[in-house]
Order: structure tokens, then sequence, then C-alpha cells
């Protein structure tokens, strides 16, 4: 991308912004003062409830702004390509990776956020691959549960598909089993496995308990491990595999080194063995988080940028339908209820197969972190699949079967020698 190109695009924001109706939506209640640094160019950007009304080039000492965000020319370029590199493809994957910086007030940033990364992403090109043909009508059969934890009654939602070994799927922060409709519409899949996901209470179609207005959600270890043991004796499911995305991926971590003896394998999707904070605490406590769009925003820089428009929409779509402080209540056990890490000195070991499968692209459970988990769990696989983010089951469900085919392969051969 020549130095040309990209001014000559951002001179353009005001035009292009308004001719945008996604952006025109989303930016509808921003009002903004953005200082915006690219290398040694400095641009000073003024938005009235998402009009950008101008643009400022050059230094200005004394120009008031609200925001700044700044990182070099060899970044910005790195970001704007068609396809960035791991650690370049969202605002907050820089920032994490000390790519960039912000400053100033970050509060109409998070107010804002899903509208601010896009115009962010304007004098870039990012490429996309198609999205997946569905058919007309899909296999997946929906029921209700009932079923008690902790001497308190849960109404749950699950589906399920297929035939065979089981396969119980555990969804991910603020999310619902959704995300996992293309894996149970596989039929390489479903054939030999039955494909299960269920909605924890107080997402998707589970119910929240008797009496939920009074109380205030929050995701306990404990109360997760309890609740995924209770659905696995309530469907008796005998010698399950267990397979879970970001915080399901660290649950089932615990699940092996606690239960492996009841368990046939357990996948650990964007899994680790112990925390790992990418954004401020403090943010949790701002009223940002009382809305699924936001939520939204913020995971949506986990995904691989090449991944299927459609199918990276999708998977925001299933954030804004989290209830009111339901994100927040999972980061509880996320960020600082799931330390599963042997002190040290101590050994550790599964009593069943693990395998721990993370995207590239993932900046809160690293790939690092990943391989890490797996060094200390003896037999433990780790496996980082390229091209793929924080959500492969939906956000590239094709790519993603190439990287789960073997390790499903791997499961059913040992339960037939078994």
């Amino acid at each position: 991308m020549t130095k040309a190109s990209w001014l000559a695009a951002i001179e353009a924001l005001p035009e292009t912004i308004a001719q945008n109706p996604t952006l025109s939506r989303l930016g509808r209640h921003c009002t903004l003062e953005l200082r915006w640094v690219v290398g040694d160019d400095h641009f000073y950007l003024s938005f009235q409830s998402g009009v950008l009304v101008s643009v400022e080039r050059g230094v200005r000492r004394l120009r008031r702004w609200q925001l700044s965000i700044e990182a070099s020319l060899a970044v910005w370029e790195a970001f704007w390509s068609p396809r960035p590199a791991p650690g370049y493809q969202d605002l907050f994957a820089l920032v994490s990776a000390g790519h960039a910086r912000l400053g100033g007030d970050i509060g109409p940033l998070l107010a804002n956020l899903r509208f601010v990364k896009e115009v962010l992403q304007l004098p870039g090109e990012r490429t996309s691959v198609p999205g997946p043909e569905d058919d007309a009508e899909e296999p997946i059969v929906g029921r209700y549960l009932r079923l008690s934890v902790a001497g308190e009654r849960y109404r749950i939602y699950y589906e399920s598909a297929g035939e065979g070994i089981p396969l119980l799927c555990l969804h991910t922060a603020g999310s619902h089993s959704s995300q996992y409709r293309h894996l149970m519409c596989d039929r390489r899949v479903t054939e030999r496995f039955r494909v299960i996901a269920f909605d924890l209470p107080w997402h998707g179609k589970s119910d929240p308990p008797v009496d939920w207005q009074s109380t205030s959600y929050v995701l306990t270890s404990e109360f997760y491990e309890s609740l995924v043991l209770s659905v696995v004796d309530t469907l008796n499911l005998q010698q399950p595999v267990i397979m879970g995305c970001s915080m399901g991926g660290r649950l089932v971590v615990k699940l092996a080194l606690a239960h492996g003896e009841r368990l046939r394998a357990v996948i650990g999707l964007e899994g680790s063995d112990h925390p790992s904070p990418w954004y401020d605490d403090s943010w949790l406590e701002r009223e940002e988080f009382l809305r699924g769009d936001f939520c939204a925003a913020l995971v949506s820089g986990l995904m691989a940028p090449q991944s299927p428009s459609q199918s990276r929409w999708e998977t925001l779509w299933h954030y804004c339908q989290s209830g009111p402080e339901v994100f927040k209540g999972d980061m509880n056990f996320y960020r600082t209820d799931s330390e599963y890490r042997a002190a040290p000195g101590e050994s550790v070991s599964a009593a069943c197969p693990v395998y721990l499968m993370t995207g590239e692209y993932d900046y809160s459970c690293t790939p690092e972190l990943t391989v890490e988990t797996a060094e200390r769990i003896p037999g433990a696989k780790a496996i980082v699949m390229q091209e793929l983010g924080h959500f492969p089951m939906s956000e590239n469900p094709e790519l993603f079967y190439d990287y789960l085919a073997p390790v499903l392969a791997e499961i059913d051969s040992a339960a037939d020698r078994g």
C-alpha cells in the first residue's frame, strides 16, 4: 500500500462513511474528537452523531482531542493489508501486542467500539472467502431438560444431531449453543458422533433460576463444573467426549484433570489452564458491559480477518443476543476463577486424552499459552490452527473441520480398539 493511497483513503473518510449504511447505523451515537497518529502523520477526526464533519492533517499542539490512537506507519500498513498477520488484525490485537498505544479518555471508544474499529480499517482492503452453504432443512433437534445444581433447579435447553459417540459441546462466554450448529449439520461428523450442545443458564434459550431479578449472575468454576457433569448424568452420556471453546476450553482442562476417568477425551478450543487477561479489569464495571452489542464489538477482533464475513457476523450476532451482565458474569470464571495450573513441584495428569486446539489469531488464549498448558499435562496434544481465531467452529466451520477431523478420527479409532 502506497502512502498516496492511504492518505487519499483517510481524506475521503467523510464521504466513505456517509455512503456506508452499516457505518451510519453503527456510529449514529458517536460524538468524538479523535487524534489518529500514523507514523509521522497526525490526523484529527471530528465526529458528530456518527458524521465525520472534518479531517485535519498535521500536528496541532493546541488542538483539543478526547481519544488518541497511535502506531508506526509499518504497523498501520500491516493492519491495512488484505490478510493481516496475527497480532495486526484488530485495534485491541495491536494494543495487546504493544504495536499501538491508546491515550486520553477511553470511554468514547468503548461506547462506540464497533464503529471506531470499522472506521480504522477503511483505508485497507480486507479479503474474505465465501461462507458455508446450508441445507434447506437442518437435522438439529432441540429439547429442554430439568436438573438441579447446588440445590437450585434449572431449565436447560440443548440441541443434538447424529448418532454414535457423545460429543458434548460447551459454548463461549456471553454466547450460546448456536455456535456449534454448523458442526451439528456436518454429516462427516454426525455419522460417527452424537453432537450435543446446551445453553448455560442465563444464556440462549436456557432460563435463569427463579427470582433471577433479585440476583446477579456470576459464573464460578465450581458451579460450571457441577453443571456440566449434571448434564452428562441427566442425559446418561457414557464416556462422552467434551469439547469446549474459550471459557469452555478452560473448563475441559479441569474436567480432564479431575474427572478424566469418566470421559473418552476432551478437546479444548482456545483453552489453557489459567486466565490470560487482555483488557483492563476496570472495564467490567462500565455500563457498556450491560449491552450485547458492546460485547460483540469487544470480541470481534479475536476472529481471523479472512474468515467468511457472513460467518463472522453470525458469530457476533450470538453475542448481540446476550442478556444484561451475562458476559460480565462469565468473565468472573474466565478471568479470576479458573486457575488450574499445578503448584510448583506438584505433578499433574489426566486420565483421558487431552487435545488443545487454538487459532493463530487468538490474542485472548494465545497459541503460546495453549502449548505451555499442553506441556504441563503429560500426553496432551497442542494444535495451532492457521488462519483461524477464537471461534473456529462458527467463524470458519469448513476450515475448522480440516483440523478437527483428524482428532475425531483418532478418538473414533481408539473407541473401536477399546
